[in-house]
């Protein structure tokens, strides 16, 4: 099984779509582990952003994450990473398919809604950032539907 971290940004959480949001991922067939409503304080946004700390909009993105509470959340599953990161959609709103994230909610280049981790490397270092009190870890009954154990072990 593998973990993403996964943040649902400032304006995901002040237009209401969290809800929606997750219920997607859910529905995929992934499951939370951890989930906090928090404000992201500076000091951990510099962190967490410091591989842009040259590039001009670094200091934006750092002021917008910390300007609004974000809904910070760990799903688990195999493929975890490839899987939220298909279902986010194009990093802009404009250039996302309809049917991820971000091609039915968003359309800016600088509000897109939500983060997730883009290889497992990167997911150990922000969920060590996000979630250093550690996961719930707890069985997830219709995990026998979701996955053909026989399939799996195939890969």
């Amino acid at each position: 099984m593998e973990r993403t971290l996964i943040l649902l940004k400032p304006d995901a959480v002040q237009r209401g779509l969290c809800g929606k949001i997750l219920s997607r991922f859910e529905e995929k067939g992934l499951k939370i582990v951890a989930m906090k409503l928090m404000k992201i304080a500076p000091e951990l946004a510099a962190h967490h952003y410091e591989q842009h700390k040259e590039r001009g909009f670094y200091a934006g993105l750092v002021k917008f994450m910390t300007s609004s509470p974000v809904l910070a959340l760990v799903l688990e599953g195999i493929g975890a990473i490839k899987i939220s990161r298909t279902m986010m959609g194009a990093t802009f709103g404009a250039d996302a398919a309809p049917g991820t994230i971000r091609g039915d909610f968003g359309v800016s280049r600088s509000y897109n809604l939500i983060h997730g981790s883009d290889s497992p490397e990167a997911a150990a270092r922000e969920l060590g950032l996000f979630f250093p009190e550690g996961i719930v870890g707890w069985e997830h009954a219709a995990q026998t539907w979701i996955y053909d154990p026989v399939e799996e072990l195939k890969k």
